[in-house]
């Protein structure tokens, strides 16, 4: 199915692509795929600076390959916005990519190459689950 016609069965979804690499958006599907990662976050920045709709409590998503082929079909349970220096472990551990100590390093240099890393950024953070694998 194309994201057009998921759109129309799921009017307001919008579709996402993690990661800024292919490798990195194979990974972190893979995660989800296999249950592992059941959270993610971005700089709250990327969503005023490049327009980008927040998630949204109870809306279903599309995760994206790195070619924009629809991966998952994923519905966001919780948001919260919070500054990277108050991530909870809980959290962190739930976007499924090692402890909280490899989560701070893998995040500090992601938002590093992408805009700048400051531990007082703010971040939108994300609990979702998987609704549908589309492959």
């Amino acid at each position: 199915m194309t994201l057009d016609e998921l759109q129309k069965t799921y009017p307001g979804a919008v579709g996402f692509t993690l990661g800024d690499s292919r490798e990195l958006n194979a990974e972190l599907i893979a995660l989800i795929r296999s249950g592992v990662k059941t959270a993610t976050c971005g700089a709250a920045r990327d969503f005023e600076e490049d327009d980008e709709d927040l998630p949204v409590e109870g809306r279903c998503d599309i995760a994206l390959d790195w070619d924009g082929v629809p991966q998952l079909l994923v519905e966001t349970v919780v948001v919260t916005r919070r500054r990277f220096c108050d991530v909870t472990e809980d959290f962190a551990v739930a976007e499924g990519e090692g402890t909280y100590d490899d989560w701070r390093r893998g995040h500090e240099a992601y938002f590093g190459r992408n805009g700048g890393f400051d531990p007082e950024m703010e971040l939108i953070c994300e609990r979702f689950r998987v609704v549908e694998d589309l492959r």
